[in-house]
């Protein structure tokens, strides 16, 4: 895609938008659906690779629960991100994905997908869409930020690109760089220094929907890791004792656990492991069964049997799960039937950190939404508005973090907008 501007002058824009991911190119749509001209940069030599990503299982798009529910997915965030989606709710990302031509589905779980299950068909056609309506992209352009000493102002935007140094004079810019997930794709965080040096209040970056570390045995490893452990159910810690119960599955790995049941959980996880150094996942084994119904089956006479083919036999308690349970209990417990029977449904899995931010799928942290107003201008750098990841917000998996970071792409080019018209 080649570049409409050059490094050599030093062009005039209407809005300049950094960052292609999927909250600058709701931005630049909703800017060129009122008439507005829209300058799209980034360091990456094309937009929409972490969403290319993200749809090489199947793209999911956002989810089919009703508005009240998924409004709440969004935890301390939940009611300005509900702000945000008036402006583009699951059922609003539907429509415009069939405007596209992309017809969707909903999965058993839920979650709605594109009929092709990939993104690529979905972007081409949205980038056809914007370049068709004026919107201009420029790539390979790395942003700066400002020099010290210089005003954080839309007016004086430097860039990197490959025929040297570019400064931008816009009326208005929209950040959208994104978190500090899948470096290599664009989003690494670099932007957090320059942003603080201009006292705009950053919250550190964070994993979110991430893999969490223990401290397994050689042989847990060798053996097991990479083995998924199927319906079972996970609880944080409550002083001790197992949260709330929720069902799914996770995998075992060399360095600790992670997937869906894991991901789901990770918020919890990873704050009380920053507040206390470590914690522990509680997991039932046997959520199907119950604790009376465990206990009569672990305690009947088992005879010349090993334990192992005791539990095989009457619980079904095999392979990685019954690995698992002994991983994680010492010897007295296998003496005690009782205490057995409640390990198995309440095991506790210590856990000693989180994986690297850069393997997450998301991150948590960034731009604090009390440094933007409601249409997320900063407060100390007019015309300057941020969307996307790189707000703090964090959102479970299941399509709420992509609808909700087009939503606030919305929602800044809306904010561009009214300034613009005042």
């Amino acid at each position: 895609m080649p570049d409409t501007t050059s490094p050599a002058s030093s062009p005039s824009v209407r809005v300049a938008i950094i960052g292609g991911g999927p909250a600058g190119l709701m931005a630049a749509e909703t800017l060129a659906r009122h008439g507005i001209l829209a300058d799209v940069y980034d360091g990456m030599p094309s937009v929409g690779r972490k969403f290319l990503l993200a749809g090489r299982g199947g793209l999911n798009l956002t989810h089919s629960e009703p508005s009240e529910r998924f409004n709440q997915r969004f935890g301390s965030r939940s009611s300005a991100v509900a702000a945000w989606l008036q402006h583009l709710d699951a059922q609003a990302l539907r429509e415009w994905a069939h405007g596209l031509g992309v017809e969707t589905f909903v999965g058993s779980s839920g979650r709605v997908f594109p009929l092709e299950m990939k993104g690529a068909p979905l972007l081409r056609a949205w980038l056809s869409r914007l370049r068709a309506a004026g919107v201009r992209f420029h790539m390979r352009h790395r942003w700066n930020g400002w020099p010290e000493g210089e005003t954080a102002t839309p007016q004086m935007l430097h860039f990197e690109t490959p025929h040297g140094p570019l400064t931008v004079h816009a009326d208005a810019a929209i950040l959208a760089l994104g978190g500090a997930s899948w470096a290599r794709l664009g989003s690494d965080g670099s932007w957090v220094a320059g942003l603080q040096e201009h006292h705009i209040d950053v919250e550190p970056l964070r994993p979110a929907n991430c893999g969490f570390e223990a401290d397994w045995s050689a042989h847990l490893r060798e053996r097991y890791a990479g083995t998924p452990l199927k319906s079972v159910a996970m609880a944080l810690d409550r002083n001790g004792e197992p949260g709330t119960w929720r069902r799914g599955e996770f995998m075992l790995t060399e360095s600790g656990i992670e997937g869906s049941l894991v991901y789901a959980l990770s918020a919890g996880l990873r704050d009380a492991i920053d507040a206390q150094g470590s914690t522990s996942a509680w997991v039932d084994l046997l959520p199907d069964l119950s604790a009376d119904k465990v206990l009569a089956q672990v305690s009947h006479p088992r005879g010349a049997r090993s334990m192992a083919s005791h539990l095989q036999s009457r619980l079904g308690l095999k392979g990685v799960k019954t690995a698992l349970l002994r991983e994680c209990t010492d010897a007295q417990v296998w003496q005690d039937m009782a205490l057995l029977a409640r390990r198995i449904k309440a095991l506790p899995l210590r856990l000693l950190r989180t994986r690297p931010i850069d393997e997450a799928i998301s991150s948590a942290g960034g731009v604090r939404l009390e440094a933007t107003g409601d249409t997320l201008m900063l407060n100390n750098a007019q015309g300057i508005f941020c969307a996307g990841e790189m707000l703090d917000w964090e959102a479970p998996t299941g399509g709420y973090l992509l609808t909700a970071s087009m939503a606030s792409g919305v929602v800044a080019a809306e904010g561009v907008r009214a300034r613009l018209m005042s």
